[in-house]
């Protein structure tokens, strides 16, 4: 069986109240090195994600004040997600067919964790090192014996 979303999610994930300004959930962003925060309203209700992009277009080059501006205004509101037993090749095909670089991992209205382009190289990197230490052992000289 290949690995699935809840191998390769992170947890926990960053988020803000959709009430937060722009100013103070960049800091928070900043301050535990995400590129993104996922917005909820109320206590676990998913209201977007908010990502590094957002801020550029919608305060940055729009002359926004960001301390004035909710995360909720800037948020993108369409959030692609999928059940934590979805195959991680599906997940992959579909961030890379909607050109997207997160993927919230969900079960109903909970969020559990958070899938991102980063995670997934870093998967892939030590599933492809694993691989290549075994192959390189397998190609190794045998042991001599008796010797």
């Amino acid at each position: 069986m290949g690995m699935l979303a809840k191998d390769v999610m992170e947890t926990p994930v960053h988020s803000v109240d959709i009430e937060t300004d722009a100013l103070t959930c960049a800091r928070s962003m900043v301050e535990r090195r995400k590129g993104y925060a996922i917005v909820l309203e109320g206590a676990t209700h998913l209201a977007g994600i908010v990502t590094e992009w957002d801020f550029l277009e919608k305060v940055l080059a729009a002359g926004a004040d960001p301390s004035k501006i909710s995360v909720g205004e800037i948020a993108t509101t369409k959030v692609h997600s999928c059940l934590p037993g979805a195959p991680v090749d599906e997940v992959v095909s579909e961030m890379a067919r909607e050109g997207i670089r997160r993927m919230i991992v969900r079960s109903g209205d909970e969020v559990l964790g958070i899938i991102t382009a980063r995670s997934v190289i870093g998967t892939f990197r030590q599933y492809i090192d694993k691989l290549s230490s075994e192959i390189a052992a397998y190609h190794s000289d045998p042991p001599v014996l008796g010797g």
